[in-house]
């Protein structure tokens, strides 16, 4: 069974995610800022993340940087509701760009396209 990690401060958006994807039949496992998922990847590395961009304290972005710089090698979805974050290039580093929706069809056909690679 895949391992995700999903990284979000909103706590809704993390339940919606793991409830949804638990019906895929992966493993969910739920972190609510940066730090609590660089933890997460050091003790129990996951086969793919799906990160927030916009959280207090460390953001998305210095978190996706901090897990490059691990070179764990882990899939990355950055998640986001904002669409103009693609065009900066400091996001460039994640495998896939996913603007948040309630329909989570476009995130899971993502997943799914990088867990099959």
């Amino acid at each position: 069974m895949k391992r995700i990690l999903v990284v979000d401060d909103e706590k809704h958006i993390c339940e919606l995610y793991k409830m949804e994807l638990e019906e895929e039949g992966y493993d969910v496992t739920l972190a609510n800022s940066g730090q609590q998922a660089l933890q997460e990847v050091d003790e129990n590395p996951p086969d793919l993340i799906v990160l927030d961009i916009q959280m207090p304290g460390m953001d998305g972005i210095e978190t996706l940087e901090k897990l490059l710089g691990k070179d764990k090698g882990i899939p990355t979805i950055l998640n986001t509701a904002y669409s103009h974050y693609k065009d900066d290039f400091t996001t460039w580093g994640a495998d896939a760009y996913v603007v948040k929706s309630s329909d989570t069809s476009k995130l899971k056909t993502e997943i799914k396209r990088l867990l099959d690679q």
